[in-house]
């Protein structure tokens, strides 16, 4: 692609950038236009791409909508999503992280040895999610002695006493999310209807 094929892009995508940025602000044309004093009419050309952007009209529009030039001009940068696994050893256990992002909550893959089976009750802020992959996980969370398998969750606030560990008939493997802010897992999943 052209450095000119890239600019006409680019160029293209301002209009419904703007129109996406304006409304996730909650602004109306009629409002974006008193604070900008750029006319309604301008305004609704230079978001259906009927009209060119120019510098005389974005830095304006930027300033009213409280957001940076780029966020109008470019777009957003893909990151290579992949996340380094960088694994640590913590009594045993294999801790490989799944998020790399700082802040909460954090998603771990543990893998936790068939010998690690004395349960040790802990509180602590927070809750958690836990999802078995493989294996049998034993779950102790308060006055409750579980045994879990494969594809099973559990989730919990850990102020509560609880630990888990294997079943002792091997080692297990699970997902963990955890925050300390005691955020619970938010699950956003599209149902079919069954035709």
């Amino acid at each position: 692609m052209s450095t000119s094929q890239r600019i006409d892009t680019e160029l293209s995508q301002i209009a419904p950038r703007l129109r996406q940025l304006r409304q996730k602000k909650g602004i109306t044309l009629e409002a974006l236009a008193t604070a900008t004093g750029i006319s309604k009419s301008t305004l609704s050309r230079l978001e259906s791409g009927q009209r060119k952007p120019s510098l005389e009209l974005l830095l304006p529009l930027a300033a009213a909508l409280g957001i940076a030039l780029d966020e109008i001009v470019s777009s957003p940068r893909v990151e290579d999503p992949r996340v380094l696994q960088k694994s640590t050893r913590t009594d045993g256990r294999v801790l490989t992280p799944l998020s790399q992002q700082p802040g909460e909550p954090q998603a771990f893959k543990i893998t936790i040895p068939a010998d690690d089976v004395t349960a040790v009750l802990r509180t602590h802020g927070g809750y958690e999610w836990i999802y078995v992959l493989q294996g049998r996980l034993r779950l102790v969370l308060g006055d409750h002695d579980i045994l879990m398998g494969p594809g099973e969750a559990a989730e919990f606030d850990t102020k509560n006493p609880h630990w888990f560990g294997a079943s002792g008939n091997g080692p297990v493997e699970i997902l963990s999310m955890f925050g300390k802010k005691g955020e619970r897992i938010q699950l956003r999943a599209r149902s079919t209807a069954n035709n």
